[in-house]
C-alpha cells in the first residue's frame, strides 16, 4: 500500500490524498492496462462464493473462539492473520480497521468478546510500513473542507509504530469495560519477512 498526494486545483487550495493498493489476485484489464469494466469485483466475489458455498460443509461450530483469543490489527491487505499465525477457522476473533487502533468500536467489540463469547487473551498487531505513517489529523481538516463536515473519529495517524503498539496495549488495559487484561500482548508484523516482533509495554 502506497499514497499518493493529489491536489483538487487551485480553485479550493484542498489537498486530499488517495490511497493506491496492489493485490496479488487477478484482475482483468483492458486497453493500456485500465480494469475491465464488464464484471465488478464485487461481482467475481460473489462468484467465487458460489463456488465456496458448493462444497461446503456446515463444521458444527458455536461463535465462542476456541482458543478464546481476540486478535486487533490492521486492515492492511498484506496481513494474513490465519496463516501468519497457524489458526484455524473457528480459533479466534478478528477484530481489523486503520492501523490496528483501538478505538471506541474496538473497545465494544472487545468488550463483547469477552463478556458475552468467553475470550480471555488479546493480541494487537501493527506492522511495517503502515500507510498511518503517510497520514497527519490535517486530514480530517481536508475533509471537512471537502463535504462541509469534519469526521467526528481522530485517524489515529503515528509515526513511531512501536509507541502506536505500547499506547494501543495500555489502552486495552485499563479499559474498565474489558474483564480480562491480564493476557494482552504487543507485536509488529514485519510485511517483508513475515515475522512478529513482540514490544514491551513498558
Amino acid at each position: 500500500m502506497f499514497f499518493v498526494p493529489s491536489h483538487s486545483g487551485p480553485a479550493t487550495g484542498v489537498t486530499s490524498t488517495v490511497m493506491l493498493m496492489t493485490t496479488s489476485a487477478s484482475v482483468p484489464t483492458g486497453p493500456e492496462g485500465a480494469v475491465a469494466t464488464d464484471d465488478t469485483v464485487i461481482d467475481r466475489l460473489v462468484e467465487a462464493n458460489g463456488q465456496y458455498a458448493a462444497a461446503f460443509t456446515d463444521p458444527g461450530m458455536d461463535a465462542r473462539p476456541v482458543l478464546q483469543v481476540a486478535i486487533v490489527a490492521c486492515m492492511d491487505a498484506r496481513l494474513d492473520l490465519h496463516a501468519a499465525l497457524g489458526l484455524e477457522l473457528g480459533d479466534c476473533h478478528t477484530i481489523r480497521n486503520a492501523g490496528g487502533a483501538v478505538t471506541d468500536d474496538v473497545i465494544r467489540s472487545l468488550t463483547i468478546s469477552q463478556r458475552a463469547l468467553g475470550t480471555r487473551s488479546v493480541i494487537l498487531i501493527h506492522h511495517t510500513g503502515c500507510g498511518l505513517e503517510s497520514l497527519t489529523e490535517d486530514f480530517r481538516q481536508e475533509l471537512e473542507a471537502e463535504v462541509g463536515q469534519r469526521p467526528a473519529w481522530a485517524v489515529e495517524a503515528f509515526r513511531d509504530v512501536d509507541q502506536d503498539v505500547r499506547q494501543s496495549m495500555q489502552r486495552v488495559r485499563t479499559n474498565p469495560f474489558l474483564l480480562h487484561t491480564g493476557d494482552v500482548r504487543g507485536f509488529v508484523f514485519d510485511v517483508k519477512s513475515g515475522l512478529l516482533r513482540e514490544i514491551d509495554p513498558a
